[in-house]
Order: C-alpha cells, then structure tokens, then sequence
C-alpha cells in the first residue's frame, strides 16, 4: 500500500521547483486491518454501504482511534453474520440431500418395476412354451391312441363301467399322497412289539418219544414303498383301508388288530424292508410297455412283481424230496419224475431262439462302418421259434423270406402272411424295401398261414 504521507502534506524532495501546498482536509492515519474493519478497504468493492460501522468512520474522521470495544463489537457482528449464513446454507443443503434421497428412491423403485417387468414376460414366454410343448405330447398320444383304434372320452364316473372301474383300482397306485406310513417309526414298534412277542425264547413242545425246543412262529411282514405283503401274500396296497388300520396299529406301537384271534398272545415279525421298492401286481393282460411316471414325482422308482419268500432251484427242490418210494410192491423214482416234469415244462415254456444274419449284411460290415440295420424277431407259426433276423434296411420282404425259407428248411414260404401284430398290418408286396414299410430299425413279426385262395394267389405272382 502506497504510503499517504505525500497526501498529507510532507514535501517530496525533487530537483523541480517548489509549490505550495495543496489544501486538503486533514485526515487520519490508520493500518490496513482497521480499514477492514471499517469496512473501507474490502476486496469486494461492490459491496453495500449499509455494512460500513458509521461510529467507527466518524471517530477516525475526527481523528480519534477506534476502541478495542468497538473492534470486538464490530468483529462479532460480522462473526454473527457468517453464522447465520452458514447454517442457511446448512439447511439448503439438508433439503437438498432430502431430495437426491428422495430422487434416488424413485430410480430404485423404477428399476424394481423394469426388472419385474422382465422377469414376468420371461416367466409367460416360458409357461407359453411349456402349454405348446403339452398340447404336441396330448396331439401325439390321440394320435397313438388312434393307431390303437381307441379314443380318449375323458374322466366321467357315471360313464365308467364296473369292470374298468375294477380295473382302474386294482393296478397298484402310482401316487402315495394319502397314506404314507412312518417307516422308521414302523420298524422301531417292531423291534418292541417282537421283545414282547417273544423272539429269542424258546418253548418245550411235547410229541412222541419225547420233546424239543421250538421257537416261537414268526409272520413273515415285507414294506415296500406303496404296500404290504403279510404271510405268503397277497400284496395289499396302502390306499386299502385294512391295510391303513394294520400300519396304524403298528405305528401306535400295538400288534395289528387283525391278528388278534389267531395270535391272542403276540406274535413275532420277521421284517423286509423294502421301502424303496414299488410292488407291480401281474395283471392277466398286457398292458402298455414301461414304467408310468406321476406329474410332479422326484427321483426313479425300484419296481418288481417277486414276492418276497425262500426262491428254492430246481436241485434244491428236488433234494427234498425223497429218492423212491415203495407203491404196491413197486420202488417208485420220486425225484426223476419229478426232474423230468420240471425240465419239460421249462423247455415248453422258453421258445428257441435262432439266429439269422444277411450275407448282404456281413459283407457291408466288413467294408463300411456306418451302415442302417434292420434287427425283426419273427415268431414262427408253430410259435415254438423265435427268429432274430439281422438285414440291410435296403433288403427286400422277398429275401427275408427267402432268409426264413433256408433256415427253416422249408422249401417255400410263400404260403405264409408275414403280419405285424402292433399296428395289425399285413405286408404282401413282396417287392418293398425294409425302409419302404416302416420295418427299421427293429420290429416283432408273426408268420401266420394263408388260406387256400391266398397261396395260390401268392404262387401265381
């Protein structure tokens, strides 16, 4: 800061000639930090003039210093100011975050409603493939049904008959939802129930020429995952309500209530667990091939038809019987009788076998690795044979006969229908190719025998 003495009127020694003086009004000396205070000497220069501390001005403008008083005074009110400023901006600011709060909530909830908005279309473009994967299957079995001749009326009980009502019923249930049986409970009732029975004692029974120990009989108990076998049989499945009683007598830790009469004092079990295992009943007919699967089951199903029970082979049982037995004077061989009785009946009842390959067929092999085989199993008319016939897919239904006719040693065949039983159809032209009649990659055949006017129609072409 320039120094104010030359305004003040300090000569200034120069070479020019000397002026008077000029006449000014004689003002005070005073430092840069009180012309701050004063509000004079501000690097903001616009700034008002209401700021300035009047009392101040007038008693440097009369010559006097200001008071450490009035500095103090004058630096809190510009202390107070700048509080009252900085908690304006304060609040602006909190209001401010209130809003970006605020702002950023709606983004989220904006996003939430896209992203969900997604996920739902993806969730019905998903469901609309799985309703047009479902309506293909349903079209696909009419179709097979129709092949069948069978048509799907759907499930009305009034319509049902007895004997398929019977029918419906009878074949084992494939869903368990109803009644599902505590199996770990089960076996551990039995265990007890087996302690009060009396398992591992031992009881004198009195006979002829003395008597023996005889442990106490035990009836035989098999689980398994959709029934019960008791005794010998028959299997009883948990859907029936006897069999719901017998497993809740047993779960309650009593013996079952229907062996009260012929056990009055208790019994023993002798206990099978098969819980894993799902019991097929045998049925008279033949039903549709493979397992059946329930909407919404998890995990395969062990399935088996034998019934549980000591499996003796053919020399165990014969080692039971006795060698001969004397019948009217004569010595009868018990046991070759009944040996050839056995292997009679297992020979009657497991049809031979044969095999036959194609010439056509072994040389293709031989040359070529990706080949179309043709694997039929015809069953001869006698039904005593079997054929499994190996060809070319591009082989005639003439050299299968001609392959039959050899093996056979028939000198024709010609008099034979060669008919597919499953769809029932009949090939006649002899002239098609395997791959023409729908014969690939394998099928089941049955050679049936012409009437009069066929053979002599087939032997004229």
């Amino acid at each position: 800061m320039q120094s104010l003495k030359p305004l003040l009127g300090h000569p200034q020694h120069c070479n020019c000639t000397r002026r008077r003086a000029a006449p000014f009004k004689p003002m005070a000396h005073y430092t840069e930090e009180e012309l701050a205070l004063l509000g004079g000497l501000s690097s903001n220069t616009t700034a008002p003039i209401n700021k300035v501390n009047y009392s101040l001005v007038e008693k440097v403008v009369q010559g006097s210093a200001p008071s450490d008083f009035d500095l103090l005074n004058s630096t809190m009110k510009r202390l107070g100011d700048l509080e009252r400023k900085v908690w304006a901006q304060e609040q602006e600011l909190q209001l401010k975050d209130q809003e970006i709060r605020g702002l950023e909530k709606k983004i989220v909830r904006l996003q939430q409603l896209h992203s969900g908005n997604a996920t739902s279309g993806k969730r019905e473009q998903e469901l609309e493939q799985q309703c047009n994967k479902l309506k293909k299957q349903i079209r696909e079995m009419e179709s097979f049904l129709g092949d069948y001749g069978l048509v799907w009326v759907g499930e009305n009980n009034a319509d049902v008959s007895p004997a398929s009502t019977a029918r419906t019923q009878s074949p084992v249930p494939t869903s368990l939802t109803s009644f599902q049986p505590d199996f770990d409970r089960v076996l551990e009732n039995l265990r007890d129930l087996n302690v009060l029975g009396g398992e591992g004692e031992s009881h004198i029974k009195y006979q002829k020429g003395g008597a023996r120990f005889k442990a106490p009989e035990s009836v035989p108990l098999t689980l398994y995952k959709n029934g019960i076998i008791l005794f010998q049989g028959p299997f009883r499945s948990y859907q029936e309500k006897s069999t719901q009683l017998c497993m809740r007598d047993i779960m309650d830790g009593y013996f079952p209530s229907e062996l009260q009469n012929r056990f009055p004092d208790g019994v023993t079990f002798q206990v099978t667990d098969n819980r894993n295992v799902v019991f097929q009943e045998q049925s008279r007919w033949d039903d549709f091939p493979g397992s059946g699967q329930t909407v919404g089951s998890s995990g395969n199903n062990i399935q088996t038809s034998k019934k549980p029970g000591l499996q003796l082979s053919t020399d165990q049982f014969l080692n039971r019987l006795p060698k001969s037995v004397v019948r009217g004077g004569r010595i009868v061989d018990i046991r070759g009788a009944v040996k050839d009785t056995l292997q009679g009946s297992e020979e009657n009842e497991m049809p031979k076998e044969i095999l036959v390959e194609s010439p056509q067929l072994s040389k293709e092999q031989s040359t070529q690795k990706n080949i179309a085989v043709s694997t039929l199993r015809i069953r001869s008319v006698s039904g005593e044979k079997t054929y499994k016939v190996r060809m070319l897919s591009s082989e005639t239904l003439a050299d299968l006969r001609n392959y039959l006719s050899i093996c056979s040693r028939a000198p024709d065949l010609s008099s034979y229908n060669i008919i597919s039983p499953f769809p029932y159809c009949v090939y006649e032209d002899d002239t098609s190719t395997l791959e023409e009649i729908g014969l690939v990659p394998n099928a089941f055949l049955v050679l049936r025998a012409r009437s009069g006017e066929g053979a002599q129609k087939q032997s004229q072409k």
